[in-house]
């Protein structure tokens, strides 16, 4: 067994050093009685620090006149929905504020919520994947960074930020562990991708396992880890106006490590993140190697939450450059070359190929015969997402849902842009919606291409699993586009349409079927965050201020999208 060498803060840390790579005996917790006292922010809507631009943050330039999206929270403060930090959601009570009482579903979905619930050394630290014991449980017993953002979501919508807390320290010091697969040293930045507590009852200890990619199927190292935690920490700091957290030097260097792997140089011509296939959500083969729209939607969201949380400081300063440069060319880049929509679809469908000079408009080289057939069908004459991958000759024209509603929150997507997803899905919401929401990409690929991209995969089929499967747990972010865009109205059909079945169905993982008609083949019931997404989609309705937490507002000192001409 390796041991850790180095020290994950300063001699005073309250995180102290760690000396197994793989697993902790009898883990010293954080002492929180040394943690400074909480410094409260003046949460409001208009003016508040997060939503100012990368220009007004540093050179102090006015705000921009508000956006529709702005104004349509606006009209909702009108009607009593302001976030109060004394108040609960009304879902924990037994009659909701407008003489309803809640939907059934909510009290049973908090009280598997609360099922979940992982306790190390009397503190709760996360939420296991599933509850289902119907099966092996394989590792659907660990709490997983990208499965426990919704789950974090929803305690931080009903008051209850100090699981939050507790995980994102935990996850923190797992950070500092040495990472290594076979021979290979990972770098010192990489969160795991999931960990377990385990109970020895003969003497009385609990141990902590991590796994950051070695147990993983295909060993692929989770790249969207570190980029939820930073997401994550700003909700919390959003949600809770507590500072203090952000500011713990651990924290501070924490960011850094992950920003060190991301803004690293190297032989990149483009400002995206090169990937592995599964090394996010879709943690298996399914073709999305290269550039794909999951990882860089959640690196920009990243980066700006970043730019928000570090301290000004020596170290911090250098960090902040180089995040505003990236956000700027990374901007132009995906607004640019990975946004369809019917006029470029139609001037990528009369490109022409083999050039070679600065002026090149196929920049990429990619054939028009590689359009397929479907996408001329899908795209509405108003409508437009964000291509799932874009590289040397490739397009991968799929439309992935967590990217684009990520894109739409972090407002990677223009206003404009946004609008344009948005009228795809309504426009397509017999495809992509169907029976349960949401498909998490669409089409299924089959035939001899699905033998070729996933490797003639058992699990992801066609319309099943990450296949063009459907995905309940997706209900919270298309919530949080709905709402960010002004159209409420969306999210309430779509948490209607899961409200037929999703309980009655046990709370699967996944649906299968062109519809969502099926429960998955495979799929686990009392899917942890299913449940969570359900009740994070329902809170953000009840009350749009809590989308505060998990939205950026466009920042106008970016770029904006530039039209594709010989000219440029």
């Amino acid at each position: 067994m390796s041991t850790h060498s180095g020290d994950v803060s300063n001699n005073d840390s309250s995180i102290n050093n760690i000396d197994s790579w793989s697993s902790v005996t009898e883990l010293e917790d954080i002492d929180f009685s040394r943690l400074p006292r909480p410094r409260n922010l003046n949460i409001e809507r208009q003016g508040s620090y997060d939503e100012k631009s990368l220009t007004e943050t540093q050179l102090g330039f006015s705000p921009h006149p508000p956006s529709r999206a702005e104004n349509f929270f606006r009209a909702l403060e009108h009607f009593d929905c302001i976030f109060s930090p004394s108040k609960r959601s009304e879902f924990t009570t037994p009659r909701s504020p407008f003489g309803q009482g809640p939907h059934p579903m909510v009290a049973e979905a908090w009280d598997s919520l609360r099922r979940t619930l992982v306790h190390f050394r009397g503190q709760p630290v996360g939420t296991i994947a599933a509850l289902d014991n119907s099966d092996e449980k394989l590792n659907y017993d660990q709490v997983f960074v990208r499965d426990f953002v919704p789950s974090a979501l929803a305690f931080l919508m009903n008051r209850e930020p100090e699981i939050v807390k507790n995980f994102l320290l935990k996850t923190l010091r797992l950070q500092s562990w040495e990472k290594k697969i076979d021979r290979f040293q990972l770098g010192e930045g990489v969160m795991p991708a999931s960990f377990k507590v385990l109970h020895d009852p003969v003497r009385n200890t609990e141990t902590l396992i991590a796994d950051f990619g070695e147990s993983a199927i295909g060993r692929v190292a989770p790249i969207d880890s570190g980029f939820w935690w930073i997401i994550l920490l700003r909700a919390y700091t959003k949600s809770t106006g507590d500072t203090s957290l952000s500011e713990l030097p651990e924290c501070q260097k924490g960011m850094r490590l992950i920003l060190s792997l991301c803004l690293s140089e190297g032989f990149d011509t483009f400002p995206t993140l090169l990937c592995a296939d599964g090394c996010s959500m879709i943690d298996r083969r399914m073709g999305v190697y290269g550039y794909p729209i999951e990882i860089q939607a959640l690196f920009f969201m990243a980066l700006r939450c970043a730019l928000l949380l570090l301290k000004h400081d020596a170290e911090g300063k250098e960090f902040v450059e180089r995040i505003v440069n990236r956000l700027h060319a990374l901007s132009y880049h995906m607004r640019n070359y990975f946004w369809l929509d019917l006029k470029q679809l139609n001037d990528i469908y009369r490109y022409k190929t083999e050039e070679y000079s600065h002026t090149a408009v196929n920049k990429f080289n990619v054939m028009p015969d590689s359009l397929p057939e479907w996408v001329f069908d899908f795209m509405p004459v108003s409508g437009g997402y964000f291509l799932g991958n874009v590289g040397p000759s490739n397009m991968d024209f799929r439309w992935f849902c967590l990217g684009n509603c990520i894109a739409i929150l972090s407002s990677l997507a223009t206003p404009e842009q946004a609008t344009k997803i948005m009228e795809l899905i309504e426009s397509r919401w017999h495809e992509l919606v169907g029976e349960m929401p949401l498909k998490v990409c669409y089409p299924a690929i089959e035939g001899h291409e699905w033998r070729i991209v996933t490797g003639c995969d058992p699990k992801n089929t066609r319309w099943s699993y990450h296949n063009g499967g459907s995905w309940p747990v997706l209900l919270w972010l298309l919530t949080a586009a709905c709402i960010k865009t002004g159209r409420p109205q969306l999210a309430r059909r779509a948490i209607e349409v899961a409200e037929q079945r999703l309980s009655k169905d046990g709370w699967p993982e996944y649906y299968d079927g062109k519809l969502g008609r099926f429960i998955g083949k495979q799929a686990r019931k009392y899917q942890t965050w299913s449940i969570a997404g359900y009740l994070v989609a329902k809170m953000m309705l009840e009350d749009p201020s809590h989308l505060g937490m998990i939205s950026l507002e466009e920042d106008k000192q970016l770029k904006p999208v530039l039209k594709r001409s010989a000219s440029f």
